[in-house]
């Protein structure tokens, strides 16, 4: 249902009664007058007008006439019609009240452009009183939120050159604009007017500036306009301040918003009550709370009474921190200001005691108190279940039961008590009882009942249960889940575990890091591999990212089960989650790709592990280099090769690598780094092995490393070496 103005007095005699509609946001320059019938946006509604036409004929045409007769006709364009018509009358002429009339009407319409060309009409028309029936314009239509249509009649006004507007109505008009979220540029130009026509801003004014930048992103811009303020002739309050700190923690300036606050921690302005509500809650809640006690001071100093979100952030921070004397004082207080604490208030309260063992305390505060609600006494119920005192907490929900304090999780709770201590001669009872008292089973019911089944062994009722909670697709909480993953894994129900992993993954519900662990060696156990490899992005979906170690077992179980492509896999798996690779896992990699023959990957994981800092195991380096000397592809680990040799600080290298390396080398044309190689060994004091010998002899290695420039022989003693140490085998 469209809303309708009441009736609004634009004159001594005339009245409104017109609908509002939505309007279009748009400040444009437009500057004419509508009073060609051609310009119609729209035909008039002839049956209307024609004969309140022929009756004005009739008639003497007079203003208030006029008047009479536009009030009475509902339709905008036949008002305008006869409007227009009487303009174009001898010897008549419209008067403040008719213009006011037409402009609120096409306002109230979103006629904007229309509004302004009208507005200049009455100005140009010379009217004494053209500026207060704008100025009743303004106001008006401030007061009815069509601010789209107040912006064009302060344009015309502050273009008037017999008119100063006052800086209150240019605040009025700021502080509706800024309210109804215009907008920057509706905000900068009712400042440009404003500096156009000289006139100074006030503190108010500068205010509704800044809030409006911070709303628009513009932070740096708010911060030097605060600083610009004293230089203005404006002194910061504490609605600056609010709008401040409040901007530049919501934009996430906190080193920023500190800068501010101490500023108004060190000096001597005067805060009201709506800043310390407003900017001591943001505090606590980014974990600034040194910053918020000591505002708290500065609240106490300035003899400002805390309202009730200011108590209830206080008196959790207190609880939380078991302060739990100045937390009770601070609700003491609320009470003796007749501010009625709040069920969250005493929720924190008692959790506070509870933590501190002081279960007694907690139970006497909410009896002294008079406390009713069932959340704090669920509190005190979980205190008691933690404590593990039997007694007590049949006790205490017998007294809730009684009095009617409780809900459904009240009755969860205790069923989730009675379930992990293996009650279930008791459970089945009270969950009878909770269905009598209208609280009907819910997943977090089921979630105990499941916990019950697996401490009790009773792992296919636990499935079951599980089912139901699939069939009305709920999800179990965490405690729960990771219980029933870790009982059927136990009892090496594997497959049956991956289900409810992957039930609870498209939930979005994250496995704890052990269980996860335990149910990824599980399939790895049975070789389900197709599963192994949907737990990363089925644990990505939920929330949780595989760690290494997770990554490790996997691939271990791949490279086991001789499934390199599954490997291949993993490994972009890890590159989409931004997992890095260890040592490990490319130890693993590697040694996979070169059990398969993948020279190509091989390669290829080998110069990443090296130039990432990792050194492979030697068993790893021996057989992933014997894999590419195979598929001679040793020359496209070469640099990776001379990296090694030359940071071998562990003892990485061995003769058998050296002889792989030098039979490869020479095989694939690179004879200067087979010599390098060799010489290496001979440093070393390593004797190159048969095979190697005789490749070098055989392909004129010697003769080549021992011939001088006219073709002869000499002896060195590489070639003593070589000539001494082997015989034909």
């Amino acid at each position: 249902m469209i809303p309708k103005l009441p009736c609004l007095r634009l004159s001594g005699t005339i009245f409104l009664t017109t609908p509002l509609t939505a309007y279009i946001s748009s400040v444009s320059g437009a500057n004419y007058i509508q009073t060609n019938p051609q310009h119609d946006q729209y035909p008039p509604n002839s049956s209307q007008s024609d004969p309140k036409l022929h009756s004005l004929k009739n008639n003497k045409l007079h203003p208030e006439t006029l008047l009479h007769l536009l009030s009475s006709t509902p339709d905008l364009n036949s008002s305008l019609r006869l409007f227009k018509w009487a303009s174009l009358q001898n010897r008549f002429q419209h008067t403040t009240h008719t213009y006011s009339h037409i402009i609120m009407r096409l306002g109230i319409a979103s006629r904007v452009d229309e509004v302004e060309g009208f507005c200049n009409e009455m100005m140009k028309s010379g009217f004494p009183s053209s500026q207060q029936a704008l100025l009743e314009l303004l106001h008006t239509f401030i007061k009815y939120h069509k601010l789209d249509e107040a912006l064009r009649v302060f344009l015309v006004l502050n273009n008037s050159s017999t008119y100063n507007l006052s800086i209150a109505l240019v605040n009025h008009l700021l502080g509706a604009l800024v309210n109804e979220k215009k907008g920057l540029n509706s905000i900068l130009f009712v400042y440009k007017e404003m500096v156009k026509a000289s006139i100074v801003p006030t503190t108010e004014t500068l205010n509704y500036l800044l809030e409006a930048l911070f709303d628009a992103d513009r932070i740096d811009a708010g911060i030097d306009q605060y600083k610009r303020m004293r230089k203005k002739g404006c002194c910061p309050n504490s609605r600056t301040f609010e709008i401040m700190v409040r901007g530049l923690i919501g934009k996430n300036h906190l080193d920023e918003a500190l800068v501010v606050l101490n500023e108004i921690l060190e000096t001597e302005c005067v805060l009201e009550s709506n800043f310390f509500a407003s900017v001591l809650p943001l505090l606590f809640k980014m974990n600034k709370q040194e910053v918020g006690l000591r505002l708290f001071e500065k609240m106490k100093t300035c003899k400002v009474v805390p309202d009730l979100l200011v108590y209830e952030v206080l008196i959790s921070y207190f609880s939380k921190n078991l302060c739990m004397d100045d937390a009770v004082n601070l609700v003491n207080e609320m009470i003796d200001l007749d501010l009625k604490p709040s069920d969250c208030v005493f929720v924190d309260l008692v959790n506070g005691f509870c933590m501190l063992n002081k279960l007694s305390e907690a139970k006497r505060i909410l009896v002294d108190k008079q406390v009713t609600e069932a959340n704090s006494y669920n509190a005190l119920l979980r205190g008691y279940c933690q404590s593990g005192d039997f007694v007590e907490v049949i006790q205490l929900f017998q007294k809730m039961v009684e009095k009617n304090i409780t809900n459904r999780s009240s009755w969860n709770i205790f069923i989730r008590y009675l379930s992990e201590n293996r009650r279930s001669d008791i459970v089945y009872r009270v969950l009878k009882r909770m269905i009598v008292s209208t609280s009907m089973p819910d997943s977090d019911t089921y979630s105990a009942l499941i916990v019950g089944k697996c401490k009790s062994n009773e792992l296919d009722d636990a499935l079951k249960l599980f089912h139901r909670v699939c069939e009305e697709r709920w999800v179990v909480d965490s405690s729960c889940y990771a219980t029933l993953i870790e009982s059927l894994c136990q009892l090496d129900k594997i497959q049956e575990a991956f289900e409810v992993f992957r039930y609870m993954s498209f939930n979005k519900c994250g496995l704890s890091a052990s269980s996860f662990s335990m149910l990824i060696t599980g399939l790895c156990g049975i070789g389900k591999v197709d599963k192994v490899i949907h737990l990363p992005p089925l644990a990505y979906y939920s929330g949780k990212s595989c760690s290494n170690s997770d990554y490790g077992i996997i691939m271990k179980s791949l490279s086991k089960l001789s499934k390199g492509n599954g490997l291949l896999v993993i490994v972009a798996r890890m590159v989409v989650e931004g997992c890095p690779q260890d040592s490990e896992s490319y130890n693993e990699l590697i040694k996979s790709m070169s059990d398969h023959h993948r020279a190509m990957e091989c390669a290829l994981f080998l110069n990443l592990m090296v130039d990432e800092g990792f050194v492979p195991d030697t068993e790893t380096l021996r057989n992933s280099l014997s894999c590419l000397a195979q598929d001679f592809r040793l020359h496209m680990v070469l640099c990776t090769i001379k990296k090694l040799f030359s940071d071998d600080e562990v003892g990485l290298v061995n003769p058998a690598i050296c002889n792989i390396l030098i039979n490869g080398f020479w095989k694939e044309g690179y004879k200067h780094e087979a010599r390098w190689l060799l010489d290496v060994m001979l440093e070393k004091g390593w004797v190159p092995d048969a095979t190697t010998h005789r490749l070098l002899v055989n392909s004129g290695g010697c003769e080549a490393s021992c011939s001088d420039e006219n073709g002869n022989i000499e002896e060195d003693e590489i070639m003593s070496i070589l000539c001494e140490g082997f015989s034909e085998v």
